[in-house]
């Protein structure tokens, strides 16, 4: 799992399905389930983490597994070591390899090179895993997402944005990008994601966010400076200013709109205190989705 483009609407359903389930399971009190019952994921961390980290090593013990978490310099990669390579190694050892990476066409060397399935915890060009926990979210909110109106507003061109994009318009809902002129989706990605939407299911791109939110059911917001952007901070700093989610921008929305966010949140930023503690807030509902999502993704590809 690279990119959720790589998926049918079908199977991105039944990866929701299966974590609905699991997650009644655990609200049941069973909290192993032994879909991973004598196999070994490794989960591999090129970037700092928290959420991605913590829910992946919890899923797989819960799934019935054994988890081994790694730096990328804990390992011969830190060295030198080529990526293919190590994916080889891996494969001999391990059932499954999660890796959060700078660079996405690492995580595409590892897929080739290893038999075991890899999935994306966060790379450059995406966040499958993160739009899984929030489509979760939505459809347990909601009740549904075909017809569901989900605002997304900052950087159109980020990671998160993109992959909750691919996975909102797939499953039938529409998606709205509201982010400044030199910060949206190239034009070759929005007919990628036109083409890969279901029908009905429609994108818009807009530079103005409270004409963005005047009609959404969901506003999903990100920092303005992903990792790895550093080097950019005032400038993005500065083009992002009139895009924070605020109670102004929340007065443009219909009152039961839903406010994500993928976290970590820099408060007084892209969002501020009163939002995201708020009442429309399901900020900590999508961190424990987080969990739920990834234990349905192991359970069917692993």
């Amino acid at each position: 799992m690279l990119t959720l483009s790589d998926f049918t609407k079908e199977e991105l359903y039944n990866i929701l399905k299966k974590s609905r389930e699991i997650k009644s399971d655990l609200k049941c009190g069973n909290y192993i389930r032994p879909y991973l019952s004598g196999k070994t994921v490794i989960l591999l961390f090129q970037k700092p983490s928290t959420r991605t980290r913590i829910s992946f090593d919890v899923g797989v013990h819960q799934l019935g597994g054994h988890p081994i978490t790694l730096g990328w310099n804990d390992l011969q990669l830190g060295r030198g070591e080529t990526v293919a390579d190590t994916a080889r190694t891996f494969d001999v050892y391990a059932d499954g390899v999660v890796a959060r990476v700078f660079k996405h066409t690492d995580l595409e060397t590892m897929a080739a090179c290893a038999r075991a399935p890899v999935i994306n915890a966060l790379s450059d060009a995406a966040h499958p895993c993160q739009a899984l926990g929030d489509c979760l979210t939505i459809l347990e909110k909601r009740g549904k997402l075909e017809g569901v109106n989900v605002v997304f507003v900052g950087d159109g061109n980020d990671n998160v944005c993109r992959s909750l994009a691919e996975a909102v318009l797939k499953l039938g809902g529409n998606m709205t990008i509201a982010s400044p002129k030199n910060y949206q989706l190239p034009p070759s990605y929005v007919e990628s994601l036109k083409k890969g939407a279901s029908k009905g299911a429609i994108l818009t791109l807009v530079n103005d966010p409270k004409a963005a939110v005047k009609n959404a059911d969901v506003i999903y917001t990100d920092v303005w400076v992903s990792m790895g952007q550093e080097a950019e901070n005032q400038e993005r700093m500065a083009a992002f200013k009139a895009y924070q989610v605020n109670s102004e921008l929340m007065s443009h929305a219909p009152k039961d709109a839903l406010v994500m966010h993928c976290l970590p949140a820099h408060r007084g930023l892209e969002i501020t205190d009163d939002v995201i503690d708020g009442n429309n807030s399901v900020v900590w509902d999508q961190a424990e989705n987080r969990l739920h999502a990834q234990k349905g993704i192991m359970a069917l590809l692993l």
